[in-house]
Order: C-alpha cells, then sequence, then structure tokens
C-alpha cells in the first residue's frame, strides 16, 4: 500500500490496438489461469481483437513502468437507465508478477477511473473472489465497496452469443 513516506509510483496507460494482442495473450493466459477460469483460446483471441477493434465495447490499456510494459487492464461497457448513463466493468486488471507490490496497480486504477470519467462512465464496478484479500484490499482502499445486489448471470449459447428466434 502506498503511503506519504513512500513515492510516487509512476504509471502510464496506454490504450490498445490490434497490434497489442500478441503482447497482451499470454498475460491474459496467465491472468485467467490464476483465476481458475478456463478459456477457449481462439475464442478468446477472436473477443480480444473484436473488443482492440471497437472502442464502443470498451477499452484495453497496457499498463507501463518506467516506460516497460508491465501489466493490463480491460474495461467494458455497458449503457444503464437506472444511473442513468454508461456503465463499465473493470473485467480484467493484471500486473506480471515481477512487478507487483510496489503500488503499480493502486496507481493504473487511479487512472482507470479517471479516464472512465472523460469518458462519461458514471459507474465502474469490478468482481474480485472472495478470498482474494489483496485485491479486495486494494478495491477497498480505493472506496469500491460490495453491492447490496447479487450479481447473477446466464451463459447463452455455446460462445456466449444468442441465437434469434426461428419464425
Amino acid at each position: 500500500m502506498e503511503t506519504s513516506s513512500q513515492p510516487k509510483v509512476e504509471v502510464a496507460l496506454r490504450q490498445a490496438g490490434p497490434e497489442d494482442a500478441a503482447q497482451l495473450l499470454p498475460w491474459m493466459r496467465d491472468f485467467n489461469a490464476s483465476e481458475g477460469i478456463v478459456v477457449d483460446e481462439h475464442a478468446h483471441a477472436r473477443a480480444l481483437d473484436r473488443l482492440l477493434c471497437e472502442p464502443i465495447l470498451g477499452r484495453v490499456w497496457i499498463l507501463e513502468h518506467e516506460r516497460e510494459p508491465v501489466g493490463y487492464a480491460v474495461v467494458t461497457f455497458n449503457f444503464d437507465l437506472e444511473l442513468p448513463g454508461l456503465d463499465a466493468f473493470l473485467t480484467e486488471l493484471y500486473v506480471v508478477p515481477e512487478h507487483r507490490h510496489r503500488g503499480i496497480a493502486r496507481r493504473a486504477l487511479v487512472m482507470i477511473e479517471a479516464e472512465a470519467a472523460v469518458l462519461e462512465v458514471m459507474r465502474l464496478q469490478l468482481e474480485v473472489r472472495s478470498d482474494n484479500d489483496p485485491a479486495r484490499h486494494l478495491y477497498g482502499g480505493l472506496g469500491y465497496h460490495q453491492s447490496t445486489r447479487l450479481l447473477m448471470g446466464k451463459r447463452l449459447g455455446s460462445s456466449g452469443a444468442t441465437t434469434p428466434p426461428s419464425g
């Protein structure tokens, strides 16, 4: 955790493009493995390519520390009438193991919030495993709290896409 006695960690966010997929995919494989998430690598690569090519869906940023790529963040968008406005979900925040515990994730998250505000995001949400105490501490220390609503989901179709009804 950063304190006033520790120097401020310099982190830059660089919006990723299709040319960054080769660097992102191994990090994403590591992230998913660490979270116990099994993904179809080909489908995952296609989905990443779509996200990188269609900014209306969200943003992917490369995290840089001292001009060295050290991780990434993924934010996807939704529109919610309750807010009313743009709702976003921080779906992944990853720092390579050798650069962890330096305040990079904390600083990146503050910058992501600023970027989201520029994009007129009304609410930024995230999921965290209940047993991931370091992440819960990080997010809680930045004002994130557990919702009183229960997140529920249902996977549609084999690829997550819906098929329109026939007839």
